[in-house]
């Protein structure tokens, strides 16, 4: 007789599903982190510097982030998933573009109360291909993590200590 270990079958993966609420709170706490290092940034260098050109500066990427944001509110509240680029063109300092990503707080909390769970899950033609909304507001905040990290080597270039990185969990 052998000792032969026995090996039983795993189980089925549990599909966990999030809330559009749940979600919606992880993605304002990204939004809040996000608006602190906009802040960080001395308004001389906001759409001035880059650490390593010709990579956008932090300013240019800041306003495809609020861009993302404005796509996922227009699809969220019309269920038109088009792309049309925003006007960005008057978000040219740091205290305008701090005042578009503000005034998107409430419209996200509004859209985000009026959606459907079942909807929410469904794929949909996007710009990018066919996703569900669940599926892009993913990709839409993993977008915004990306950029802020970024925006993290860009302060710290500058010689200013960005806010800290798990801060996103603080209301």
């Amino acid at each position: 007789m052998t000792n032969t270990p026995v090996v039983e079958a795993a189980a089925a993966p549990t599909l966990v599903s999030v809330s559009p609420t749940h979600i919606l709170a992880h993605w304002q706490g990204h939004r809040r982190l996000t608006r602190r290092v906009i802040e960080a940034f001395p308004e001389s260098h906001l759409f001035s510097f880059s650490a390593a050109p010709p990579i956008r500066t932090f300013g240019e990427l800041a306003l495809e982030l609020w861009g993302m944001t404005d796509y996922h509110l227009k699809g969220l509240t019309t269920d038109d998933w088009s792309w049309h680029p925003p006007d960005c063109s008057e978000l040219n300092t740091r205290a305008a573009l701090l005042a578009a990503w503000d005034a998107q707080t409430p419209q996200l909390e509004s859209a985000f109360a009026r959606v459907e769970p079942g909807w929410f899950t469904t794929a949909q033609d996007m710009a990018w291909g066919r996703f569900s909304p669940q599926q892009s507001v993913a990709y839409a905040v993993d977008n915004e993590i990306h950029h802020r990290g970024q925006g993290y080597v860009y302060l710290r270039a500058l010689g200013i200590e960005p806010p800290a990185f798990y801060d996103y969990m603080v209301p």
